[in-house]
C-alpha cells in the first residue's frame, strides 16, 4: 500500500466520521429514540453517571430540554436518576443495564472491529495513529466550542431559484 497523502488521511477521517454519523442514526432509529438521546446515552456509556447540567453540556441542551430528554429516557427503560453522593441537591444520570444492553451489541462489534484494525499496527504507527485521532478530537471539540461561544451557527442565505 502506498503511503497515503495528508489529504487522504483527512479524506479518511472524515469518511468514518461520516459513517459513525449514519450508525448513530440506524442505531437512533432501531431503538425509538432521538439522535440527542442516543448521544446522551452514548456519553453516559463512556464516561458514567453524571449530572443533568453536565450531560446537558455535553450534548449542547439547556437545562429544561435536557430535562425533558432524560424524563423520555427514563420513561423508556434507558437511564435513571439517583442521589448524588456527594450533593444532595443534585442527581445523578446513569444508563441503566436495559439502556447498556441497547447499545452493546452494536457498539461492541464497532469496537472489536477497531481494535483488530488497531492491532495489525506495530507501536510506533498506534502511537502515531493515537496523537492523529487525538488532533482530530481537539479540532472538532475547539470547533463545537468557537461556535457554541459564537451564540449560534448563522442561517444560510436562501438559495436563489
Amino acid at each position: 500500500m502506498a503511503d497515503p497523502s495528508p489529504a487522504e488521511i483527512v479524506a479518511s477521517l472524515h469518511r468514518f466520521g461520516r459513517e459513525r454519523e449514519r450508525l448513530r442514526a440506524v442505531l437512533a432509529r432501531s431503538l425509538g429514540v432521538a439522535g440527542a438521546d442516543l448521544d446522551a446515552m452514548a456519553h453516559l456509556r463512556a464516561d458514567g453517571p453524571m449530572s443533568q447540567r453536565d450531560l446537558g453540556d455535553r450534548v449542547l441542551l439547556t437545562s429544561g430540554a435536557v430535562t425533558t430528554l432524560v424524563d423520555r429516557l427514563a420513561r423508556a427503560g434507558w437511564v435513571r436518576r439517583h442521589p448524588h453522593p456527594h450533593d444532595r441537591r443534585s442527581v445523578l444520570v446513569a444508563l441503566t443495564e436495559e439502556g447498556e444492553g441497547a447499545l452493546r451489541p452494536v457498539l461492541a462489534s464497532v469496537d472489536r472491529a477497531l481494535a483488530a484494525a488497531a492491532a495489525d499496527l506495530g507501536p510506533a504507527a498506534r502511537g502515531h495513529v493515537h496523537r492523529l485521532l487525538q488532533a482530530a478530537g481537539e479540532a472538532a471539540a475547539g470547533a463545537a466550542r468557537d461556535l457554541a461561544a459564537d451564540g449560534a451557527v448563522r442561517p444560510r442565505p436562501p438559495v436563489a431559484a
